[in-house]
């Protein structure tokens, strides 16, 4: 599960996609009209209904913008791995995710939740919603594998399943009961859900090798 930054420099097409992200984050479902789109993006009344004229078109797009800002992440993620990179290092991603995605800017988990709802019902978004994850999913495990773990992309796309119902648990609940349930670690809940997925608990085949010795 990576979570995106968005380019300053992007085009109409783009900047409508990336407002609607915003509106669904903020206002939800219900809030996402041809209209406010068109206010918060502050482009003519009547731009987004050119571009995407129906409701489930915008959804749809937002899916698809979503799907291409992870592949450009996770394509600057390859270029700067190191050759060296360990399962350890691995993990202490998704401690570092889970905050970005609850603390420190939320947004994209928020529109992911509500596309999600509306892929329940409407056939064009579950598809291209169904892109995304797979994208998610094969990012996850070439990361892992050139960690030298033997995942798959069944391994994570379980793991990303996993690190979705945390983060909106973490979003949704207050903080008592967090506590009560044991969810008030993040770091922790980063580190599980990662050895919960991978096979071996994370252990590379060097060290478990080292270990059976």
């Amino acid at each position: 599960m990576v979570i995106l930054l968005v380019s300053r420099t992007v085009s109409r097409r783009d900047l409508l996609c990336d407002t609607a992200i915003q509106i669904l984050a903020v206002e939800g479902g219900r809030g996402l009209t041809h209209r406010a789109i068109d206010r918060e993006a502050g482009v003519p009344i009547g731009t987004t209904k050119n571009y995407f004229p129906t409701r489930e078109s915008i959804l749809t797009a937002c899916a698809a913008r979503m799907t291409s800002l992870h592949r450009a992440a996770v394509q600057r993620l390859r270029e700067t791995t190191p050759a060296d990179i360990t399962a350890t290092d691995v993990a202490e991603l998704y401690p570092a995710l889970l905050r970005r995605a609850v603390a420190d800017d939320p947004t994209q988990m928020l529109a992911m939740v509500e596309l999600y709802l509306e892929a329940v019902r409407r056939p064009g978004v579950r598809e291209a919603l169904s892109g995304m994850v797979l994208a998610n999913a094969e990012a996850g495990a070439a990361l892992q594998q050139a960690a030298g773990l033997p995942s798959t992309v069944r391994d994570t796309g379980l793991l990303d399943a996993y690190f979705l119902g945390v983060a909106i648990s973490l979003l949704a609940l207050p903080t008592e009961t967090l506590e009560t349930v044991g969810l008030n670690d993040p770091y922790a809940l980063g580190i599980g859900v990662f050895s919960a997925t991978v096979p071996n608990g994370g252990r590379s085949p060097e060290r478990r090798s080292a270990e059976s010795g």
